[in-house]
């Protein structure tokens, strides 16, 4: 039976490649984002092999609308990666009114509203994969509400995992360092000190490949030369 995956922010960077390495291992991918951003060339190649909805993420209605969709038109999710997010740097004390909602919002309320969405299509053999960060994990200095987010994404991860071990639906929480996608844009370092999406989508690949007897409950990926 087809795979079918599901993509949160599948348009560019880290979920483009996700949604590239799932399609061409034969399986069925599904993106949500605002707009199509990078991905004409991968409707092009794949057709219906690749369904994409458009919609605010950070909007909760918006992304349960999206989600009732694809509920209705397909019976089973065998993969989630909650992929989407943004970051906007700042302090705590000086960051623009909104930055704290609008990052909640999206680098975690979507990951929660879409599980939630989702997770009755899902069962034994199911994965969910969650898009953290080394954010969620080492607090920095211009970080703000984007660390205090990927903090709080950890920790849903954690407990989705406790909730769900019992019905043999894994999850992983993926702690990407700094890999280069547009939030890097102006950047005068090399390319030699960021990992390339297709890194991160390697390792959710390899942990869905590996499903049978082992859950990779934290994968911790770091740029060879370290932290930025």
């Amino acid at each position: 039976m087809q795979t079918t995956v599901l993509v949160t922010g599948g348009s560019k960077g880290i979920g483009l490649a996700i949604a590239s390495k799932f399609l061409h291992a034969g399986c069925k991918v599904i993106t949500f984002s605002r707009s199509i951003g990078d991905s004409a060339a991968l409707k092009e190649e794949f057709g219906s092999m690749l369904e994409m909805r458009f919609g605010d993420l950070s909007r909760a209605e918006e992304v349960k609308a999206m989600c009732a969709e694809v509920v209705k038109e397909h019976a089973k999710i065998d993969v989630l990666v909650n992929n989407a997010g943004t970051f906007l740097p700042g302090s705590i004390g000086e960051e623009a009114e909104g930055v704290f909602e609008l990052q909640m919002a999206l680098n975690l309320g979507s990951a929660y509203h879409t599980t939630r969405a989702i997770l009755p299509q899902m069962g034994e053999g199911s994965y969910i994969f969650n898009m953290c960060s080394t954010a969620s994990i080492v607090p920095y200095i211009n970080g703000g509400s984007y660390c205090i987010s990927k903090h709080a994404l950890l920790g849903f991860s954690k407990v989705l995992r406790q909730e769900l071990m019992s019905k043999g639906i894994a999850v992983s929480s993926i702690l990407p360092g700094a890999t280069r996608t547009e939030s890097w844009n102006g950047t005068d370092l090399p390319d030699s000190r960021f990992m390339k999406p297709e890194n991160v989508a390697g390792a959710i690949f390899l942990a869905w490949e590996s499903r049978g007897n082992c859950v990779f409950e934290e994968l911790l990926i770091r740029p060879v030369l370290g932290d930025i």
